[in-house]
Formats: C-alpha cells, structure tokens, sequence
C-alpha cells in the first residue's frame, strides 16, 4: 500500500475542496477501489500466470495462450483505470493550489503597497473561514471538467474490460495460437474467486460514474437555482449600472 500513498495524499487535499458528492467520490476511490486492490486483489492475481497450464509439452505455448487469454493483467488494468479517473481531479487540484497561491501573493502586495484604501472595497473572497476554495467562475468550470473527464474515463475503461475479458473467467479456456500443435485446453487458476472480484471492481466502477453523473446534475442543478434567485450578480456591471441609474437623481433629505 506504500506505493498509493503519494497519490492517497494529492486526493485527500483535493476532497477538501470539493462537493459533498465528490468527497463521497473519493471515499469510494480510497476504500472500494485502491485499498481493495493493494490488499486482496493482487494476491489473488499473484499466481496468474505461474498457474495457467495447458495440456501441451510444446514449447512456448502455454506463454503465447496465456497472452491470448490476459493481454493485460486484470490487477494492473485496474492500476491503470484509477491513475486515469484520478488525473483529472489532480488537475482541479492544480488549478486550486494555483487560484490560492496567487491570491495569498495579492495579499502580500496590498500588504507592501499599504493600500488602506482598497480595503473598503468589497472583494470576494478565494476561499471561506475553514480554508475551503469556493468552487465558482473558472474554478467551476475546471471542476465540471474533471467530471465530465472522469465519467468518460469510466466508461471507456467499463467497455475495454468487456472486450478484453468479458465480467467472468471460464475454468476452460481453447487455444489454437501458434506455435500450438493443435486446440490445447488451458486451465485457469481460483476462476471463481477472480470472478468475484471482477464483478465487485465493475460494481465499484459502476458506483463511482453513477456519482459522477449526481454530481454534474447537482452542480447543474445548483447553477440553475442560483440563476433564478439571483438573476444578476451584485458584482456585476449591469447591476452596478442599474444602481447607479436608481441613484441618478438627488438624494433624499
């Protein structure tokens, strides 16, 4: 598990500023998927190849129907199907570090240039009392990105699996590869076992874009409401505009 501790840290900073669904997220990323994966699947996978025998004293064979068979390993497809689903929340996560950063060197500017001044005017602010980035403007559009990447991710790598091995493992399996000298039969090793362990990563899979899907629906949701409560920001020009007219005339006495 030491090898996933560099990554379980860059997306445990990034579960700080995120929605409440895409902490749920990465929750089931951190248990369901990585802890599963470095604790029990690889042992299970551990005498995959060392284990499928074929009925055949032919040299090479059983290594060219055993790469037939697994043209990848199941344990390092499942590596690579979460180093690709966490990239894009790594780069939400960039793209924070870069937002904090900046305003912390704008502080330090004011703070130089002592512009008094400028602190009557209202700025809104990067992040809220507990640290926390508010996620809006170009921020959000990042974070809907990430989603929208992480959801194709899935399912392209649900769909690669399905062609690559299908969601079981057979007992038996037929080679006719060369340099075979005829249909060997080739035994694999704890099928059932394996199997279980498929089905359980594709339902976790499953889990995890169907909270991809709640989360942009959530955000869609959100913006939505946002937009019908407040039609115009309080920043915005038009809204500065309009009450700058409303004050066009003289003052009350």
């Amino acid at each position: 598990m030491s090898k996933w501790s560099r990554l379980e840290k860059l997306l445990d900073a990034a579960q700080k500023h995120s929605t409440v669904i895409g902490k749920v997220w990465l929750t089931v990323l951190f248990i369901f998927r990585i802890l599963v994966l470095g604790a029990a699947a690889e042992d299970v996978w551990g005498d995959e190849q060392s284990d499928f025998t074929c009925n055949t004293q032919q040299p090479g064979c059983e290594n060219v129907c055993y790469d037939k068979a697994f043209p990848i390993s199941h344990t390092r497809f499942w590596v690579l199907q979460i180093i690709f689903v966490s990239t894009p929340t790594l780069i939400y996560l960039g793209h924070v570090l870069h937002i904090v950063r900046r305003e912390q060197k704008k502080k330090e500017r004011e703070e130089q240039l002592k512009g008094d001044s400028d602190h009557g005017q209202e700025r809104p602010l990067v992040q809220d009392n507990r640290g926390k980035v508010r996620i809006s403007g170009a921020l959000l559009r990042t974070y809907v990105f990430s989603i929208i990447l992480k959801t194709l991710f899935e399912v392209g790598f649900i769909v690669g699996q399905y062609y690559l091995y299908g969601f079981q493992l057979k007992p038996l399996y037929h080679c006719d590869r060369s340099p075979c000298p005829n249909t060997v039969d080739c035994f694999i090793s704890r099928p059932t076992e394996k199997t279980i362990f498929i089905i359980f990563m594709l339902a976790v899979a499953g889990l995890s874009l169907l909270l991809n899907v709640l989360e942009l629906y959530h955000l869609g949701c959100k913006k939505l409401e946002q937009g019908i409560t407040y039609p115009v920001s309080p920043d915005a020009p038009e809204f500065r505009m309009g009450a700058t007219k409303a004050d066009g005339g003289s003052p009350p006495l």
